[in-house]
C-alpha cells in the first residue's frame, strides 16, 4: 500500500470517528429541545397552528386573511401557534395578539428569512435548531392546522400531518387549506394522479382535509369537529 493511501485511510478513519462523537453529543441537544418544548407548550391550552409563506407582505390578501383568521380563533378561545417568523407567521401572531389570545412562536434557525416577529408572547417564544423537533411540537400541541399559501416548508408540514393521520400514528384533527385559487392545482393533481391514475392513495384520504376561503369557514370546520371530540394533545 502506498504511503499516500495509508495517510488517506488514517485521515478518513479519524474523520469518521469525529463525526460519530459529534453525533452522540448531538443527542443531548436534541433532548434539550424536546424537554423545553414539552414543558412550555404543555401549559398553553388549546391552540391552532397557522402555516404559510414567510415571503408574503402585509399588503397581500392572504396575509390579511391569516391575521383575520387568527383574530377569530382568539375570540373563540383558541391560542395561535406559528413558525414565529415574518409573512403569514407574523400575520397569525399579530391577529392572536389583537384578539388578546395566546400567541406562540416556534422559531427555527435559518441562514435567511427567519427573524422573530414582534407579536409573539414573550414567554411563548421558542427557538429550535432541528426541524424535526419543531414539527413534533406543532403536531403534538395543535388542535388544528390552518394552511395558508406557502412554499416547500408549508407543504412539508401539511403532508407530514396528513401522513401521520392517514397511517393512524395520531388521531385525526382538522386540517384546513385556505385559498381555493392557490390549492386548486395541487388538489387536482392529488385527485387525478395519486388517486385516479396511480391509486397511491384511497378516496377516503381526501376527507383528511378541508378547503375553504374565509375565516368564518375555518371556525365552522374547527368548532364542528370539537363539538364531537375533546381538546387534548394529539399523542
Amino acid at each position: 500500500m502506498s504511503e499516500d493511501r495509508k495517510i488517506k485511510e488514517r485521515f478518513n478513519h479519524k474523520t469518521w470517528n469525529e463525526i460519530k462523537t459529534k453525533d452522540s453529543w448531538a443527542i443531548f441537544k436534541i433532548m434539550a429541545e424536546f424537554v423545553e418544548g414539552y414543558e412550555k407548550l404543555s401549559r398553553i391550552g388549546p391552540c391552532v397552528s397557522i402555516f404559510g409563506s414567510a415571503r408574503l407582505a402585509p399588503e397581500d390578501k392572504y396575509y390579511q386573511l391569516a391575521e383575520s383568521i387568527a383574530f377569530k380563533l382568539s375570540e373563540n378561545g383558541y391560542g395561535v401557534v406559528t413558525g414565529g417568523g415574518p409573512g403569514i407567521m407574523e400575520a397569525g401572531n399579530k391577529g392572536a395578539q389583537r384578539g388578546k389570545g395566546v400567541s406562540v412562536g416556534l422559531n427555527i434557525a435559518l441562514p435567511f428569512e427567519q427573524d422573530d416577529n414582534p407579536f409573539i408572547d414573550r414567554d411563548k417564544n421558542l427557538d429550535f435548531d432541528y426541524f424535526f423537533v419543531r414539527k413534533v411540537m406543532f403536531i403534538k400541541y395543535s388542535q388544528g392546522f390552518v394552511v395558508m399559501p406557502g412554499g416547500f416548508g408549508t407543504l412539508d408540514e401539511l403532508f407530514e400531518a396528513l401522513t401521520l393521520i392517514q397511517t393512524n400514528k395520531i388521531g385525526a384533527f382538522p386540517i384546513i387549506l385556505v385559498g381555493t385559487d392557490f390549492w386548486s392545482g395541487i388538489l387536482e393533481w392529488i385527485k387525478t394522479t395519486l388517486l385516479a391514475k396511480f391509486e397511491t392513495i384511497s378516496k377516503e384520504d381526501l376527507d383528511l382535509f378541508s378547503v375553504v376561503d374565509t375565516e368564518e369557514e375555518v371556525l365552522v370546520v374547527i368548532n364542528n369537529f370539537y363539538a364531537k371530540y375533546s381538546l387534548s394533545p394529539n399523542f
